[in-house]
């Protein structure tokens, strides 16, 4: 591909071949269809930063856009609710008027949900495509005019393909679209500053005069709060591979400490002094080598299995069966510190009370998609236990629809009788407990009284830290039998 920057179109020498409307437009407005964890922050942050630009972020739930037009948008990220007060009605917009604003925008971004497939060939593998395509589907049916249109979801390699073959069957005469792949890399929690601040923007698009200037429009965008050198331009499909293979690196990352903490709690290492001694070394770093109770959230699962699918497809058995075991790590890892629970709480805990600290897949949002904690109460529910579940920013409905999952298989009225939810009455949550169990790493855990908490539980009285984030060390002093991941603490 040509990156030659000193050219400002981003063209090639042969730029007479595209039409003179392509050359002329400007960018003044932008459409995204979808307005969940992607679309809604990072058009409010585009339409924070580029205040010449109208917005407008589209779907077809009225629910989800009442919700983001209400005083309590239904995304928690630090900074999010401000930006969009600030932005709402002047140039961002959120409405379910999809083919109105499809055919103003120049630019349409689509950020639909790309779940994995739940049903034939796939399953449990690979990303079910079905919003996408309607997506494109409705775009060549409604625009009028030429658009650039991006891939903002995460996709499989060579998606663009398929959208750019479905747009072209359907388009209008005189109609183009030029399709980029521009994938998100967000960290839930860190969302508002990673699109304010991000570490690079990666922009594939067509080997072509056309797919040059696509790809400039878009980076002009981006150039209102990013500066040039950060974007990165490629050809699309190695746009599409590299979301996931950064995903999957994390992850692998985080199996790989996590494999180490079993090996630590076996011989009397200590995971964190064995995590702090890897990270000093500047060819590995710090980041992601915090040994936890695992990985969760929309998208590492979900990638690394899109990834496994591809090298399938493409008769790469051996780099399937790698990219498995990280899955399979995260996996065990879960199911050995429930294990860890129940030995400790003498093999059984039929009809005993646990609270769970945390519900959210991390701190900092409220997004519960493949969160550990999950996983551990499903284990604790089959065991026979009461649940008293505690996060700050997670609702009665959202943890009701998780833990109701088909794939479960936790009959309803199990749930309804042996669970409750608390968002801040610690006390109450812990109150006649034998155990307490932390699955998030919510900083005001760190800072409650649990001298009092001590006093309110059945004895002995056991914590199990799961994401380190406790003082060990004083709990004991307090009484509390403790048990930690990648530690093997002394107990007089």
């Amino acid at each position: 591909m040509n990156q030659n920057t000193d050219n400002q179109n981003g063209l090639n020498n042969n730029s007479n071949s595209i039409r003179p409307e392509y050359l002329s437009k400007n960018i003044q407005n932008i459409c995204c269809i979808g307005a969940g964890y992607v679309g809604g922050p990072t058009c409010a942050v585009i339409a924070y930063k580029c205040p010449d630009i109208q917005v407008n972020v589209v779907d077809l739930s009225q629910e989800r856009i009442n919700a983001w037009n209400s005083d309590n948008i239904p995304i928690y990220e630090p900074g999010l609710s401000e930006i969009v007060m600030e932005r709402r009605g002047k140039n961002l917009h959120f409405s379910t008027k999809i083919d109105e604003c499809i055919e103003k925008a120049d630019i349409i971004f689509i950020s639909v949900n790309t779940p994995t497939k739940t049903y034939g060939v796939g399953l449990g593998r690979a990303p079910d495509l079905t919003y996408v395509e309607s997506a494109a589907r409705t775009i060549s049916k409604v625009a009028k005019t030429s658009k650039i249109i991006v891939e903002k979801s995460t996709v499989p390699v060579k998606a663009a393909e398929s959208i750019i073959n479905m747009l072209k069957s359907n388009q209008k005469p005189d109609v183009e679209f030029q399709v980029l792949s521009n994938p998100e890399f967000l960290a839930e929690g860190t969302a508002i500053s990673d699109l304010l601040n991000p570490d690079r923007i990666l922009i594939g698009g067509e080997d072509t005069d056309k797919g040059q200037w696509a790809i400039e429009q878009l980076s002009k965008v981006y150039q209102h709060w990013v500066d040039r050198s950060i974007i990165i331009t490629t050809n699309t499909w190695s746009s599409e591979l590299s979301k996931l293979a950064a995903n999957a690196m994390l992850a692998q990352r985080i199996s790989s400490i996590n494999s180490i903490s079993a090996i630590c709690e076996s011989s009397g290492a200590d995971i964190q002094h064995v995590s702090k001694a890897i990270g000093a070394d500047s060819r590995i770093g710090s980041k992601f080598l915090q040994a936890s109770v695992g990985f969760g959230g929309s998208c590492f699962q979900k990638d690394i299995n899109n990834l496994i699918y591809l090298c399938e497809n493409l008769n790469l058995k051996e780099v399937a069966d790698y990219w498995s075991q990280v899955i399979l790590i995260n996996d065990y890892q879960k199911k050995r510190f429930v294990n860890k629970i129940i030995k400790s709480l003498f093999n059984t805990c039929t009809n005993k009370k646990i609270a769970i600290f945390g519900f959210a897949f991390k701190k900092n949002t409220g997004d519960t998609r493949e969160s550990a904690s999950i996983h551990i109460c499903k284990y604790l529910l089959d065991e026979g236990a009461n649940l008293n579940i505690l996060d700050p920013k997670v609702d009665y409905d959202q943890m009701m629809f998780e833990l109701s999952n088909p794939q479960l298989n936790l009959p309803i009225d199990v749930i309804k009788n042996k669970v409750q939810l608390f968002s801040d009455d610690v006390i109450e949550a812990c109150r006649n407990s034998h155990a307490l169990v932390v699955c998030t790493e919510w900083d005001n855990f760190k800072s409650y009284d649990y001298e009092k908490i001590y006093e309110v539980m059945q004895k002995p009285a056991h914590i199990f830290d799961g994401r380190l984030i406790l003082d060990h060390e004083r709990l004991m002093s307090y009484g509390f039998h403790v048990e930690a991941i990648g530690k093997r603490l002394n107990h007089d």
